[in-house]
């Protein structure tokens, strides 16, 4: 299985991160996702997930920082288009980010779904994770990463990972 997002010189697009235009910010964040395309899955794929993480941040903030977790994305969506997190959000659940945890704001509107890169330091290389899964996964908007793990367990038919990087 492969995964692929479109770069400009060699970095995530300005439009999906800390450089957006104002009609994809909200309190401040990016909220634009970006375009993700799928090949090769296994033929017995039910559905995909998707893990968008940042390891760099954990130097700055402690932890790995999580942008966007999304499920029972449909087989049939090899071809993710961007915004999705927003405009297709009801064709698949998508779990909260590190927005939501207690160390942050909080903003519920922007603590699930997307929330772009905004690396405060220096470019940063970003994870983005597709997993293929032999079924829809019982998870509800609004899951946590570790419900993801565990109800995905058994259930990854294959993974393909992109590093995606975003400039500070």
């Amino acid at each position: 299985m492969q995964v692929s997002v479109p770069l400009e010189n060699s970095l995530l697009a300005d439009e999906y991160g800390k450089y957006a235009p104002a009609s994809a910010m909200l309190a401040d964040h990016p909220i634009k996702s970006f375009p993700i395309s799928i090949s090769d899955a296994p033929a017995a794929t039910k559905s995909f997930a998707l893990v968008f993480v940042d390891f760099d941040s954990t130097p700055v903030c402690g932890f790995t920082w999580i942008h966007w977790l999304a499920a029972n994305i449909p087989a049939t969506m090899t071809t993710i288009p961007a915004n999705a997190s927003r405009e297709l959000a009801d064709q698949f659940v998508q779990g909260k980010n590190s927005n939501a945890g207690r160390l942050v704001n909080g903003d519920p509107r922007i603590s699930s779904g997307y929330v772009g890169p905004q690396p405060p330091d220096k470019a940063h290389n970003y994870t983005l994770t597709v997993y293929a899964l032999d079924t829809d996964l019982p998870l509800a908007d609004g899951y946590w990463l570790n419900d993801f793990i565990h109800q995905s367990a058994g259930h990854v038919l294959a993974k393909a990972k992109a590093t995606l990087p975003s400039r500070a």
